[in-house]
């Protein structure tokens, strides 16, 4: 009996201890997830906070970088209109007023001189010379050397197709002058007028700025374009024919003679000189403002227009042969 109750009583005290180690087994499990789980989103809040940082500072670079693109801009534009005014007082300096560039300046110019730009005014793109050769001789065309009169006429070619690039330039607002004598100036006088113009159009927008109404001559030009090119290129292209060929019957020599002559006027001249200088500003005038207007191309023609603007001439014929009139207009 006694045994019995001895037995019992250590089978109770051994149980007991199984039952405690079955309850609190869980609540450590319990407490170890909540553990990790604690972990676990302290280390998703570290995560986020340096997301956050790098994308701030990913916009703060991002900002940086567009305001030192947008001054870089700012900086190009003001060294471009700086060196624009730079070369237009050279022009007027150097061509005008000292004596040391080839020719009389302006204030000792020659009888010679003006006598010869009178008579190639007179043959303005060779209708005086043409009518005389088909018998019409209402005025008699001043015989003047084909050299000197192929390197007038194609200067003023070029010129008059200027018209209708400047008319449709899309800065043209900025100039509050009139364009119409501007282009005018530019075309019977010399091509100095243009140089200021091309710095003006660079100055920054006004804000309440209106666009202006186009003028009578702002229209016919823009409307008839693709004439005004046609023109202007055929002028451009007897210019070269007739400084070559022209008055073969007055004895003017071949090719290499008047190639002669013409190294001797442009050495000689000042007016031939000047007309040099204006070749190359349009060389580097007529893509710069055809590639900022290419807006103006009718869409299917804009590849072509934006090579094709490079080359002398031909690249402002195509872009008034391209031009769309009805947008512009």
């Amino acid at each position: 009996m006694a045994t019995a109750t001895l037995i019992s009583t250590i089978n109770t005290n051994f149980r007991r201890p199984a039952t405690f180690h079955l309850k609190t087994q869980p609540l450590f499990r319990r407490q170890e997830v909540a553990s990790f789980n604690s972990s676990q989103l302290e280390l998703q809040k570290r995560i986020s906070t340096k997301n956050a940082s790098v994308c701030s500072a990913s916009r703060r670079s991002t900002t940086a970088t567009d305001a030192s693109v947008s001054e870089l801009d700012d900086n190009t534009r003001k060294v471009l209109q700086f060196a624009l005014w730079a070369a237009e007082g050279v022009y007027i300096i150097w061509l005008f007023l000292l004596p040391y560039a080839p020719g009389d300046p302006v204030w000792a110019i020659s009888s010679d001189t003006i006598n010869s730009l009178i008579g190639l005014s007179l043959n303005f793109f060779f209708i005086l010379p043409l009518m005389n050769s088909v018998g019409i001789n209402l005025i008699d065309a001043p015989v003047l050397h084909p050299m000197s009169e192929g390197l007038f006429n194609f200067v003023i070619g070029w010129t008059f197709m200027f018209a209708p690039l400047l008319f449709t330039d899309r800065n043209r607002d900025r100039y509050k002058g009139s364009l119409d004598v501007l282009w005018g100036f530019q075309m019977f006088l010399t091509n100095t007028f243009l140089i200021p113009y091309m710095a003006i159009r660079l100055n920054k927008p006004d804000t309440d700025n209106t666009p202006k109404k186009a003028s009578q001559l702002g229209s016919v030009m823009v409307n008839g374009a693709p004439v005004v090119g046609v023109v202007g290129g055929a002028a451009c292209l007897i210019s070269i024919l007739w400084a070559l060929y022209g008055r073969a019957d007055g004895n003017f020599g071949g090719v290499a003679d008047r190639w002669e002559f013409l190294v001797s006027y442009l050495g000689s001249e000042r007016l031939a000189y000047a007309f040099i200088w204006d070749i190359c500003l349009y060389i580097v005038f007529q893509p710069w403002l055809i590639g900022e207007n290419l807006q103006n191309i009718e869409k299917s023609k804009v590849n072509l227009v934006k090579y094709v603007r490079f080359v002398p001439v031909f690249g402002l014929v195509a872009y008034l042969l391209c031009l769309d009139v009805d947008e512009d207009v």
